[in-house]
């Protein structure tokens, strides 16, 4: 391990005391185990991409709120892969009522990412530029193809998936209301 686990779980444990959440009630909301929540929060497990969203949504922050340090420019993000996707941080977004969180993204072929529901609200935005990729909610996937865009309500079950043998190359922009 590189550190990088070590910051993810500082900034995890600080968000989660900070909302007077317990570890047991929070893995139990994000769906996961314990021993994985406290692994993650010690920096002694490797977290996936699912893992982290599914925290996140739990604690209805955006995903940068654990993989980026308050401030800090978007280059300086951990990088976290999932089964079929991987996501670069190109710039967040602050505004009074949102955040949006701006990635470049590569979806494997053959692979299909099953994502945990985010916050309430929040929705996704993807614009293709290279393959085919089959992407949204999980009981009704939507189909891109390069220069075509497709947007969800991203609060629901969604999976990342391609059509074909190639990889799909896109742009994903989550936007998160700020939770009151």
């Amino acid at each position: 391990m590189d550190g990088r686990e070590t910051d993810i779980g500082s900034r995890l444990r600080r968000l989660r005391e900070a909302r007077g959440i317990s570890l047991s009630a929070l893995a139990r909301s994000a769906g996961i185990g314990k021993a994985t929540l406290s692994g993650l929060e010690l920096g002694t497990r490797n977290p996936t991409l699912e893992t982290l969203y599914a925290v996140a949504g739990a604690l209805g922050v955006p995903l940068t709120a654990l993989v980026l340090e308050a401030g800090a420019p978007a280059a300086e993000a951990v990088r976290v892969p999932g089964s079929a996707v991987t996501a670069t941080l190109l710039e967040v977004f602050e505004e009074p009522t949102a955040t949006f969180e701006l990635l470049r993204m590569r979806v494997r072929p053959g692979v299909v990412q099953h994502s945990p529901p985010h916050a309430p609200g929040v929705t996704e935005h993807v614009t293709v530029y290279a393959g085919v990729l089959r992407a949204g909610p999980a009981d009704a996937p939507l189909v891109a193809a390069p220069g075509e865009h497709i947007s969800w309500q991203a609060d629901v079950p969604h999976v990342y998936g391609t059509i074909g043998p190639d990889e799909a190359l896109a742009t994903l922009l989550i936007r998160s209301p700020r939770q009151t």
